[in-house]
């Protein structure tokens, strides 16, 4: 049974490759326990309810997710990645073609997010059945005065899982 819990989109397909390094980069930062003072006082730039927000939006997108529901998934990205998609449907084959890890995972993990060149990433540690690990980055914006995710990228992590 998978859970979420806080320890403290799905994609833009057209993600460039300058995007990608930089989002790998705030991977590193945000694991990095040299940079865990950095992430933390660049926190400080949104509310702990924001990051709860955060939190929750990406939670519930899981949970609609893994139910099969992409009308509630798809509700919760950004305008932006529901034009490229188009309609739930393309955004569902698009998510099992290409993120079943969030699918199968038996447990996921929030990790400290941070605000990095003003881009809001939120990590989700990933832990697989055979107990491999990635990280999901998260970015995210807050439009019309609700969080929407804008992108994910899966990345491996040095972690093991026991």
């Amino acid at each position: 049974m998978s859970r979420v819990r806080d320890g403290s989109a799905v994609t833009n397909a057209a993600t460039s490759p300058a995007r990608r390094v930089f989002l790998v980069r705030a991977l590193g930062a945000a694991l990095s326990p040299a940079a865990a003072t950095l992430a933390h006082a660049v926190e400080a730039k949104l509310s702990k309810a924001d990051w709860q927000a955060i939190r929750k939006v990406i939670s519930q997108q899981l949970a609609a997710l893994r139910a099969g529901d992409g009308e509630r998934a798809f509700g919760y990205a950004s305008p932006g990645i529901q034009a490229q998609f188009g309609d739930a449907q393309t955004f569902m084959m698009m998510v099992r073609a290409g993120y079943s890890a969030l699918l199968d995972a038996r447990y996921t993990e929030f990790l400290e997010g941070a605000i990095i060149d003003g881009i809001v990433v939120q990590p989700l540690r990933l832990i697989a059945p055979d107990n491999s690990v990635l990280v999901a980055l998260y970015t995210m914006e807050k439009q019309k005065g609700a969080w929407r995710i804008t992108g994910c990228q899966l990345a491996p992590s040095t972690v093991q899982a026991a």
